[in-house]
């Protein structure tokens, strides 16, 4: 009798404590999609044009900042107390938010193919295209990590990780601002203010021209 009671307990435990939550989960598709990036970082041209690396400077620290506030939170021990607490289902709910940004992300990537670049650059050959996932904003893969990103602050609740989410966007909307200035040089004013009065930057059926 004795026996059976101490199962039943931990069968409820257990039931209380599943082993995969949206945190867990979360996590875990972050690391899946870092490093599919970085492997797929071997699928691309080589570099046919960039500007200076002190131009790019500024946007890799304001970027990694904005991280560092994003994903070490758990170091900011007052400033990271929880301005609310998301349920299971609304966990699961930015799971999913977080997973169609990185879709988005890699829609784009394969749209892009051997011309993508992790970094501000003009691949040899490289034209302007406006179709698929750059038919809905000019910046699709930061459109999609900007959306994982505050899908994950908004998990996490915290003024700090949501900080974190508004400075790694602004990181990323000065890299496309610098990737649209060196990009405008190198294939025509013309052609590509063309462009940007078609379509939005970063957010879907936005301010067009930015």
């Amino acid at each position: 009798m004795h026996f059976e009671s101490a199962k039943s307990t931990s069968v409820v435990a257990c039931d209380q404590n599943p082993i995969m939550t949206p945190d867990i989960a979360l996590n875990l598709l972050w690391v899946v999609w870092v490093a599919s990036w970085l492997a797929a970082a071997f699928w691309s041209d080589r570099a046919a044009g960039r500007p200076g690396f002190a131009s790019e400077l500024f946007y890799r620290i304001v970027t990694i900042l904005g991280a560092i506030l994003l994903f070490g939170t758990r170091r900011f021990d007052h400033a990271a107390v929880p301005l609310w607490r998301s349920g299971e289902a609304v966990g699961w709910t930015l799971f999913a938010v977080a997973a169609l940004g990185f879709a988005f992300c890699w829609w784009a990537r394969i749209h892009l193919g051997r011309l993508w670049s992790g970094f501000v650059t003009r691949k040899a050959g490289y034209r302007i295209i406006d179709t698929g996932p750059y038919g809905v904003v000019r910046h699709p893969i930061y459109t999609g990590i900007i959306l994982a990103v505050f899908a994950t602050a908004a998990f996490k609740g915290t003024g700090v990780a949501l900080f974190g989410a508004a400075v790694m966007t602004g990181g990323f909307w000065i890299k496309a601002r610098l990737e649209e200035r060196f990009l405008r040089q190198e294939l025509g004013t013309a052609a590509y203010d063309s462009y940007r009065r078609r379509v939005p930057m970063l957010v879907p059926f936005g301010p067009k021209a930015a």
